[in-house]
């Protein structure tokens, strides 16, 4: 099998953590922050984990 190319796309959205997780941005907090929570808008500024289902695809995309 030949080496796999990297999407570099997810590679720009996508971050391994030290366990080896993959850690993914959040949505919904570039505009229309008026109407939204501080609690919301601070959950939506940290990282979140791939989810189970997309863990697979994603490694892929990376090249791994």
């Amino acid at each position: 099998m030949p080496k796999l190319k990297t999407h570099k796309g997810t590679a720009k959205r996508v971050r391994t953590s030290g366990t080896g997780k993959l850690i993914r941005e959040r949505a919904f907090k570039n505009h229309l922050l008026a109407k939204k929570s501080a609690s919301r808008k601070r959950n939506n500024a940290s990282g979140q984990s791939v989810s189970a289902g997309d863990t697979k695809s994603v490694k892929r995309a990376l090249g791994a």
